[in-house]
């Protein structure tokens, strides 16, 4: 936690050291975190499911999981949030309103800088993720509940399409058979259908009061989904981005692929189902791989204990879990960074968007750190950990950098920061 602190000069303490700099206006310095600030967010001890409800910052890392009904979306909801709050069932429609839980950020950088310091508190970032029904041929009419399905889908921010790449007899198929690029191109389709019926509604609502850029970027989107394409497949300029915003579509939503396949093809890394899939995505101009997966196997591992998972993974002959990768690719999909704070009491992983300043970092910390910000002390993480987190090392070898207002925060920056009270 954080412990504010208001004085004529600032001390910062991690890894035990400590270390101070005279200041004409009063600063407050970030020693732990003990102050309430505007997030409410409940952790449950042993499980990777989290409440949250955050002023800041939620809103911009929530991924939906969708597919066709029965691919296996519930099962690995409840791998990646370590719960079983989605139910798993043999027939569709078995979710009918969205599971929302969230996933931990894996960070080996938090985990290096949190042991050299000794800390007694780590804290990590997460990802929000809702499971959502599965979609059929004819949701954007209505079909199989499906406009009440794509409404849920336009709360998230970016999109995972879970695949079916197995085929077994006895996991019925909405549409009879396997065939990923088949089920990609009907998501797709219904998804493009909604966003058409988006712009013709508005199109007729306020053809006599909406301004003409409005009109311009609505007959921009028809001319693109016309076609049928994705509108995040568009180069928008930054004003023509702020006004789709406002309509909320579903296809300027970036997606990430999940192939689902059986053990076996999870052993070898894939099989027809997904090469396929990947050479039509390659063809397409997709510039993330989908990550493959076994979802049943990621819900055993889920459910071991910690020490157990790795030696199941190695019967497979893996290093790390499909749930990781997906984590790490929803991430970097939704053009997010990581900065820290480091300390004996608590060192936490924070998310800004790429291309935040350091009082925007700062602001997601306390509303108050980012209005009242004088500068910021950061260092890369990695010369942080060189300098065994002891400030006064990487003062001595000028790795510790005092940055103002314009700074853009980077990946991997451990920050300080001194504001007004």
């Amino acid at each position: 936690m954080l412990k504010l602190v208001a004085s004529s000069s600032s001390q910062f303490r991690n890894g035990g050291k400590a270390f101070s700099s005279s200041l004409n206006s009063l600063s407050i310095t970030i020693l732990h975190h003990q102050c309430k600030i505007n997030t409410t967010a409940s952790l449950l001890m042993n499980s990777r499911v989290i409440d949250v409800n955050t002023k800041r910052g939620s809103a911009k890392r929530s991924v939906g999981i969708v597919g066709m009904p029965n691919v296996g979306k519930s099962t690995l909801f409840n791998a990646l949030t370590e719960s079983q709050k989605a139910e798993a069932a043999n027939f569709p429609f078995c979710t009918i309103e969205p599971n929302v839980g969230a996933c931990t950020v894996p960070d080996e950088r938090l985990d290096a800088l949190a042991t050299k310091v000794k800390t007694k508190k780590k804290v990590p970032t997460y990802i929000e993720v809702i499971d959502i029904a599965g979609l059929i041929k004819g949701a954007a009419e209505g079909k199989g509940l499906g406009n009440k399905f794509l409404s849920h889908i336009r709360t998230v921010n970016c999109i995972a399409q879970m695949v079916r790449c197995f085929e077994d007899p006895d996991i019925t198929h909405v549409e009879n058979s396997i065939d990923p690029i088949r089920d990609v191109q009907i998501i797709e389709s219904e998804l493009i259908l909604s966003d058409l019926e988006v712009v013709d509604r508005n199109k007729k609502r306020k053809e006599n009061s909406t301004s003409k850029d409005k009109m311009d970027v609505l007959n921009k989107c028809y001319e693109t989904l016309i076609e049928e394409k994705p509108l995040y497949g568009v180069n928008w300029t930054a004003a023509e981005q702020l006004l789709l915003k406002q309509f909320n579509f579903l296809t300027t939503k970036r997606v990430l692929y999940i192939c689902n396949v059986d053990e076996k093809a999870l052993v070898t890394g894939g099989n027809n189902f997904t090469r396929s899939l990947q050479d039509y995505l390659k063809q397409r101009g997709n510039t993330i791989d989908p990550v493959i997966v076994c979802a049943q196997l990621e819900s055993e591992v889920a459910q071991c204990e910690p020490e157990s998972r790795l030696e199941l993974l190695n019967e497979y002959g893996l290093k790390e879990t499909g749930l990781q990768k997906i984590i790490t690719s929803s991430y970097k999909l939704l053009d997010l960074i990581t900065f820290y704070t480091v300390g004996v009491e608590e060192t936490r992983a924070w998310t800004v968007t790429k291309g935040s300043t350091a009082p925007e970092a700062a602001g997601t910390i306390h509303s108050d750190f980012e209005k009242g910000f004088i500068k910021a002390e950061t260092i890369n993480w990695k010369d942080f950990l060189d300098c065994d987190c002891d400030e006064s090392k990487a003062k001595r070898k000028n790795l510790l950098r005092t940055e103002g207002k314009e700074y853009i925060t980077q990946d991997g920056d451990v920050y300080h920061f001194k504001f007004k009270a």
